[in-house]
């Protein structure tokens, strides 16, 4: 039975039990505690945890997840997998115990021909959380499972709770016998390879407190309502249909596998574990590198798009380590499509922007393989030369912690050099790099917000937004919200010396209002709610205003007078000046967008965006930076769309309906079934947006680009000026044009010629500066070479040098005085004060001190303290800088002792 099969016959099954379909959610969610989603029930977390009223009593969903803190663990076994798919079935308050047991035996075991997995009941166990025995009587009296097949398991194994104080409940587990070939029998206890676990259906029942473990939390009571949480693995399930022995052998990965095997040099399944294990990497990074950027991840150096990079680089690294020296990322993207579009069209629809980035990542870093490369060729040479035959443990993370090198491609490096590598002090050090992160990560993690207190205003409807038609409106107060807390009333905390200090959020809700919240790239209105109350007239200057639950206006405000009753009737007014600015910026980026697309063509696809009045960024993937004629032209393209004066349109249609008609959407953003369409000069701008904007493009006034960088791999980044900001930096950049020209003396339209010139001149200048200071230097190597003094065998040179040396110059310097002290043992230390307070210094010694059991490094360290000073480096060389220029003297007399005692 195919993957795409089994989807549709679990979603089936649930809906015609009469359960809501709910789409798969992105991976990427708006989760605190989440890099990705991953498990099948994180969308439907608000639901349980009583932050918002379900819209439906039960659903099912196939969920895409993704985890990753045992990235280094896949293809080693083939247990591991960073994506999968969790098909799940869900009740809010609806059935519970029963009703989840029955409905997951149902499909399990019905035959293929009415719609179920044909499962043998005889093979299937259950295991149930150690007390619970109304879970265990049910396993009986459902399934007919003998005692014997159900088993009793503690809170690790049958207890669930999502890590952090909210529900949990105990679970129950369904197993698959997979017979005596795979292990020793006695069920689930005895071994999880034999019977591999397939379904686990949650009892949602209770709320938990902090805690450390799995195991270590207090259990604070029931919750409001019981809820059902299953999740059914999707690879489990089709390995077992499939009759394969794992996950990698099923229908989604193994055409990967066949991809790599074919341009490979060594093949798959040959006896060689190795290669077995890069297979599978290739295989599982494959395609949860193609979801991540499906939903909108770049690569870059930091949270999301750091693990899509990690992802991407360990495919091309096992690659090459199969012997495939190609280029393989555009095939291994294509596979993807063919195997899994099916049950995810996007990844059909969206393919040639996912197979650019991909492909874009390989290009980038088999450059970076490249550079690494040469460093470890330092580094090997580095250690023949000491004598010794095996790289150091430091080495290894250095390589892998700069250049991305795994360990196992540094040791096939070292091994084709002759050479062993230290893997226990490699290991040592990931170690300690993983604890610092954990340590990290545990200090971040925190429990979801409260946003209970709003959950009643959140079940009463949205919001009703009247901003695009109007900038003030008459108001009913909903409620009002003092640092998360509802209270009925808020007042102006007139008294300054007040014992009870001022509250440091406030917060109100209305039924409707022109104001509007931050989303879509346009940060929110600012304005006021005013209104009458006790002793006059109520206002209250409005600062933010933020959705919750992407329904829910909620204004902060600071009390300025009077106060705000709960019910009371309020006129919220937005500040026309702030959005006259904002429509501008907004409208702006829509033209930059445009202008972008209609010049460098349509994979300028937007990655993010930010406006506010007068000031517009916009991010878009791209690869390399942009010519100055091609920003040239998106400027004069962006405003002679602006002088077209176009008019702006906007308009309600279905979702599919405006993708149909070319409507830009953001990579990763979920929209409703109704969308709103804003069109500017016909097929000139067609995006989707609920953002205020211009009437006619005329009104965005000048558009101005002060910039373009990257902001990761892939991605550039525009920002520009419109309107008045944009005729004021302009006015700016001709005040400061006027000076150049007065002060150099020349007309305006000479000046970038008069200033190269003078560039030109200076370069001279410095460079003449550069070798008087050069000669200068060698001199004094001179100098001191012939002021060497003679410690027992050793010809020690330990001076000071004159102001201003840098690093750099020192150790050019002790590589002449070295090499004028000739074969006889010799020491060369020299040190100087430095720019911005710094004391650089530098240690080195010749064969004949080295032999006589003098080392640099050590010296380095016996000279540091005195200038506060770190420093270290190789036996024959080492180097380091100070902040102490008063402690020269007595570093360098710290030096001759310890050459003296040697």
């Amino acid at each position: 039975m195919q993957t795409h099969e089994i989807r549709k016959r679990f979603l089936d099954h649930f809906v015609r039990a009469g359960h809501t379909e709910v789409p798969s959610a992105s991976v990427i969610l708006d989760d605190p505690n989440l890099l990705f989603v991953n498990a099948g029930m994180v969308q439907f977390v608000p639901y349980f945890l009583g932050q918002r009223t379900p819209p439906y009593n039960t659903a099912t969903s196939i969920q895409k997840c993704i985890r990753t803190p045992d990235i280094d663990e896949v293809g080693i076994t083939t247990r591991h997998n960073t994506f999968f798919q969790m098909a799940g079935n869900f009740s809010f308050g609806d059935y519970f115990k029963r009703g989840a047991i029955e409905l997951a035996w149902t499909l399990l075991t019905s035959p293929v021909a009415e719609g179920g997995y044909g499962f043998d009941p005889e093979k299937l166990w259950a295991t149930v959380y150690y007390d619970d025995d109304e879970a265990a009587q049910l396993w009986q009296e459902i399934a007919g499972l003998p005692s014997e097949r159900i088993q009793r398991r503690g809170m690790a194994d049958n207890y669930w709770s999502m890590g952090i104080p909210g529900p949990c409940g105990p679970s129950s587990e369904i197993y698959y016998d997979r017979g005596p070939e795979y292990g020793i029998e006695g069920g689930p206890e005895a071994n999880e390879d034999r019977y591999i676990e397939i379904w686990n259906l949650v009892f949602m029942q209770n709320e938990r407190g902090e805690g450390t473990s799995k195991e270590d939390f207090e259990i604070l009571g029931p919750l409001p309502r019981k809820n059902i949480d299953t999740g059914m693995g999707v690879e489990r399930v089709a390995c077992l249909l499939q009759g394969v022995d794992n996950v990698y052998e099923t229908d989604l990965l193994r055409p990967v596998i066949d991809t790599v095997a074919a341009i490979a040099p060594r093949g798959y399944a040959t006896g060689n574990h190795d290669d077995d294990v890069r297979y599978r990497i290739i295989a599982d990074h494959s395609r949860t590198a193609a979801i991540i950027i499906g939903d909108g991840v770049t690569p870059s150096n930091e949270g999301r798009g750091y693990v899509l990079r990690r992802l991407l680089r360990r495919i091309i690294r096992a690659a090459k380590l199969l012997g495939v020296d190609q280029p393989v990322m555009a095939s291994l993207m294509a596979t993807v499509r063919e195997a899994m579009g099916p049950s995810y069209p996007e990844l059909a629809a969206d393919f040639d922007r996912i197979s650019r980035i991909a492909v874009a990542e390989e290009t980038a870093f088999n450059r970076t393989l490249a550079a690494g490369s040469k460093l470890f060729d330092e580094a090997a040479a580095a250690t023949r030369s000491s004598g010794k035959t095996t790289l150091s443990g430091s080495d290894a993370f250095t390589l892998h912690d700069t250049y991305g090198f795994p360990i196992d491609l540094t040791l096939e490096m070292a091994g084709e050099a002759g050479l062993s590598v230290d893997e226990l002090g490699f290991r040592e050090l990931m170690a300690e790099q993983r604890r610092r992160a954990k340590a990290d990560a545990a200090a971040r993690k925190h429990a979801h917000a409260d946003l209970s207190a709003y959950r009643e205003l959140v079940d009463t409807g949205p919001t009703e937004f009247t901003g695009f038609d109007e900038l003030s409106s008459d108001a009913r107060i909903l409620g009002i919200f003092v640092d998360g807390k509802r209270v009925p009333v808020v007042a102006h905390h007139a008294r300054v010396h007040s014992e009870t200090p001022p509250p440091e959020r406030v917060e109100i809700v209305l039924d409707r209002t022109p104001l509007y919240a931050e989303s879509g790239g346009q940060i929110a209105d600012v304005g006021t709610i005013a209104g009458g109350g006790s002793g006059g007239t109520s206002r209250a200057a409005v600062t933010d205003v933020q959705k919750i639950a992407k329904t829910l206006f909620v204004h902060r405000v600071n009390v300025e007078s009077g106060e705000f009753v709960e019910g009371d009737t309020v006129t919220a007014a937005v500040d026309p000046k702030w959005r006259h600015g904002a429509t501008q910026g907004h409208s702006g980026t829509h033209m930059v967008h445009a202008a972008l697309r209609q010049v460098l063509g349509p994979n300028a696809v937007q990655a993010g965006s930010l406006n506010r009045p007068g000031y517009l960024r916009f991010d878009f993937n791209w690869q390399g930076p942009l010519s100055e004629q091609q920003r040239s032209e998106i400027e004069i393209v962006t405003n002679e769309a602006v002088e077209a004066d176009h008019e702006v349109h906007t308009f309600h249609t279905q979702l599919e309906k405006a993708k149909a008609m070319g409507a830009m959407a953001l990579f990763g953003e979920a929209y409703p079934e109704e969308v709103r369409v804003v069109e500017i000069g016909g097929p000139f701008s067609l995006e989707l947006c609920g953002g205020t904007h211009v009437h006619n493009s005329a009104q965005i006034g000048p558009v101005t680009i002060l910039g373009e960088s990257s902001v990761g791999s892939g991605v550039r980044r525009v920002e520009a000026y419109v309107g008045l900001e944009s005729f004021q930096h302009l006015a700016k950049e001709r005040a400061l044009m006027a000076g150049l020209a007065s002060s150099l003396k020349v007309p305006s339209e000479e000046v970038p010629a008069r200033v190269a010139n003078l560039v030109e001149r200076l370069k001279v200048a410095e460079k003449e500066l550069e070798k008087t200071r050069l000669a200068n230097a060698r001199s004094a190597a001179v100098n001191a070479a012939a002021g060497a003094q003679r410690v027992g065998k050793v010809r020690l040179v330990a001076q000071r040098m004159s102001g201003g040396m840098t690093a750099a110059d020192l150790r050019s310097l002790v590589g002449d005085v070295r090499g004028k002290l000739g074969a006889e043992p010799a020491v060369v230390a020299l040190i100087a004060e430095g720019d911005n307070g710094s004391v650089p210094f530098v240690v080195a010694v010749n064969q004949g001190a080295l032999d006589a059991g003098l080392n640099a490094n050590q010296l380095v360290k016996a000279l540091s303290p005195a200038v506060d000073g770190r420093g270290g480096g190789k036996p024959d060389l080492a180097q380091g800088s100070g902040k102490n220029g008063s402690g020269i003297d007595a570093a360098l007399d710290a030096l001759r002792a310890e050459v003296a005692r040697s």
